[in-house]
């Protein structure tokens, strides 16, 4: 999926600091997929009668490193579940946490927390002009990325994700009010990492994202990257340059 020579991975090497998301995917049957084919969070969720979802924040914490081919047990919770009132309806911010924890080693190898917001069904309310997310586009390293449907397909697939607006661009449009497929918020998250990892050269230690404005399939993603101190700021722009994604990455650099 990401253009990589497979030989560079081999078992006992370090697995790729975001490349987690491939242990995150919710273990759901078929017939119990919901109507927007989303297979769920990796936890039960009740019904709280919202049926879109969107990614709101992710942080992760790196305490060590997970070999490739260990045994891993996750851990997954709902932290919380808190209900809102917006100008557009109801919603629903929900908390979920997940832990990798290596089945040799008492304590986790990662902390993930996902933050979700649950939306009511209203065609075309997913339409985010963005315009209040507006950023000065400077930095240190630059990179475009232009995702295609193929990208999209793996990413889903590597995820066990089947949400329908990653990968049935008339749903997307049609029933989301979308203008084209959603690039995955867990995907724009990889692009930065993996953007971090090859081209800047750092490990992180700790990731802190904030998913503030959707990207889609086929429109050129700019990625910047600027370092204050000891931390990183990435961040990813749409075609508009309206920021779309910002990340904290803490290292362990002296």
């Amino acid at each position: 999926m990401l253009n990589l020579n497979p030989d560079e991975f081999v078992e006992g090497t370090p697995l790729p600091r975001g490349w987690q998301f491939i242990l995150m995917a919710a273990d759901t049957k078929r017939s119990l997929l919901r109507a927007d084919g989303f297979p769920g969070l990796g936890v039960t969720m009740p019904d709280l009668g919202l049926p879109r979802i969107m990614l709101g924040s992710r942080s992760v914490s790196y305490k060590m490193d997970i070999p490739i081919g260990a045994s891993v047990i996750r851990k997954s919770s709902i932290q919380s579940l808190t209900p809102k009132t917006t100008k557009t309806g109801p919603m629903v911010v929900v908390t979920i946490q997940h832990e990798l924890r290596l089945t040799s080693e008492i304590s986790p190898a990662l902390v993930e927390i996902q933050t979700y917001l649950l939306l009511p069904a209203t065609k075309g309310a997913s339409t985010v002009s963005g315009s209040s997310f507006a950023s000065n586009m400077t930095a240190h390293r630059t990179k475009t990325v232009v995702p295609d449907e193929t990208l999209l397909f793996q990413y889903s697939a590597l995820g066990f994700n089947s949400h329908k607006i990653h990968i049935d661009r008339a749903h997307a449009r049609n029933v989301e009010g979308f203008p084209d497929l959603v690039v995955n918020g867990g995907l724009a998250t990889l692009l930065l990492t993996e953007y971090l990892r090859q081209e800047v050269g750092v490990v992180p230690s700790s990731i802190n994202a904030r998913h503030v404005a959707p990207l889609f399939c086929g429109s050129p993603i700019t990625m910047v990257a600027k370092k204050n101190d000891l931390k990183w700021q990435l961040q990813a722009f749409d075609n508009r340059s309206t920021l779309a994604v910002d990340m904290e990455v803490e290292t362990n650099e002296l």
